[in-house]
């Protein structure tokens, strides 16, 4: 795999930082859109921010740089936290976030290569955006190209059984340009019912995840998806691997950010009222806005 990630960049401290906004720039487009995924967005911040930010080799002034890495958003629906990064990387301007989900924009409620900057693939459909981007890693192979292909998907997402029928490829053709991040949020839009009233039971366990990849042959490494201390080398480490596919369980917190959405897996796909939307920017530590792009870059 390329070594050619921002070395200089933002500072661990800097990009927890933009995590943070980030977030503020969800709950605004969620609240203005009425409509939207909000939970798993917020567990996929710190992720994102810290392969857009550090970890990827890309020109945001030039999104179809041949040499580019790519990047696919597998659990599409959390398409917000994608155009967010996105819009602070300097694809297209912050403003544009207020369109999400509106007929005609370029910020659909999955992401559309066809239409979005920055957008590698289309994904929506669980378990085909993981599909596509091992068929992009093998055609970086067969190009000679030796830019790295980076997927985000979610642990519900891992019950899909094409997610494996592409791991076992992945596995079969030693794709070692190819980093697969599982946002372990534990929650699932509904998932199965736990003992207690109004709870879920997590689709895997941490062990289940690292056992299952590993059973397919991949190099699994485990990380926890909030600490920007242990993203990036782990990321690091992932990308320079050499030998196969590397998988990294993230434990991650759905909601992560907001103290009442933390955990509650009602807040996969649920607006917030205006007075939620004023009281998760309070916890943020930004200013009341309506708009997306209401608060600083």
């Amino acid at each position: 795999m390329n070594s050619g990630s921002n070395a200089a960049g933002p500072s661990v401290a800097e990009l927890q930082d933009l995590a943070r906004r980030g977030r503020a720039h969800v709950i605004r487009s969620i609240a203005h859109a009425k409509g939207g995924h909000i939970g798993g967005p917020l567990s996929a911040m710190d992720m994102l921010v810290a392969l857009y930010f550090k970890a990827m080799r890309i020109r945001p002034d030039e999104p179809d740089w041949p040499d580019r890495d790519r990047f696919v958003l597998s659990k599409g629906h959390s398409a917000i936290a994608l155009y967010t990064v996105l819009a602070m990387r300097g694809y297209f301007p912050l403003e544009e976030l207020n369109t999400f989900d509106a007929i005609d924009s370029r910020m659909q409620g999955h992401p559309d290569m066809t239409i979005t900057p920055g957008v590698d693939m289309s994904s929506g459909s669980l378990g085909l955006g993981f599909s596509g981007s091992l068929g992009i890693a093998l055609g970086a192979r067969a190009a000679g190209k030796d830019f790295d292909t980076y997927v985000i998907l979610g642990d519900g997402e891992c019950n899909e059984g094409i997610v494996w029928e592409a791991a076992h490829v992945a596995q079969r053709y030693a794709v070692d340009n190819l980093v697969a991040i599982i946002d372990h949020n534990k929650l699932q839009q509904f998932g199965w019912r736990a003992d207690a009233p109004g709870k879920r039971k997590p689709p895997y366990t941490g062990s289940q995840l690292v056992d299952r990849w590993t059973a397919f042959g991949w190099k699994v490494m485990e990380m926890d998806g909030h600490d920007m201390a242990q993203i990036l080398p782990t990321i690091e480490e992932a990308r320079d691997y050499r030998g196969g596919p590397v998988a990294i369980v993230a434990h991650t917190v759905k909601g992560k950010g907001v103290s009442f959405m933390e955990n509650d897996y009602t807040w996969h796909a649920r607006v917030p009222t205006p007075e939620e939307r004023d009281l998760a920017l309070a916890e943020l530590g930004e200013p009341v806005s309506t708009t997306a792009a209401g608060g600083a870059a």
